[in-house]
């Protein structure tokens, strides 16, 4: 139970967090693009999509706690650190997405549909970097999900 557990924690983070991390990244440059091209380009469609894959998939993530508590249940280590950290990492990425990542988007979606002039470059690049340090946040959960310190594993 224990594996299987474990292998829908590591396939739901790939299928549900991946798409996420890619598609905020694509996210800014597609919206400056959407924005140059004028209001008839097939890039604000772009925009819309990677929109909403960011909220679609986000809100499937998650799935990888709800797996993640019932693997650390299983395997006895809910009070380890490493997971303690992993949790309150994931928690912080979860806010990122949910409270500042997600209504930015939303408003440059919304920019974009009412055509409402120019678009500042400083609310992009903002957006930009909110993504990479949600996408950090992911990869340093990831390793400390495979490097486990005090981990019995010999890796």
């Amino acid at each position: 139970m224990t594996k299987l557990l474990l292998s829908l924690h590591v396939l739901a983070a790939l299928m549900a967090v991946g798409p996420v991390a890619v598609a905020a990244s694509m996210f800014p440059a597609a919206v400056r693009r959407a924005h140059a091209e004028g209001p008839d380009a097939a890039g604000r469609a772009t925009v819309r999509v990677l929109h909403r894959v960011c909220r679609v998939y986000g809100a499937v993530a998650i799935a990888v706690p709800v797996f993640g508590f019932a693997t650390a249940d299983r395997m006895g280590v809910l009070g380890s650190a490493w997971l303690v950290t992993s949790i309150a990492l994931t928690g912080v990425a979860a806010v990122l997405l949910v409270l500042l990542i997600l209504p930015a988007q939303d408003d440059l979606v919304d920019l974009l549909d009412g055509d409402t002039g120019a678009l500042e470059r400083s609310r992009t690049a903002r957006l930009a970097m909110l993504t990479g340090v949600f996408n950090l946040l992911w990869a340093a959960v990831t390793v400390l999900m495979i490097v486990r310190p005090g981990s019995t594993t010999g890796a």
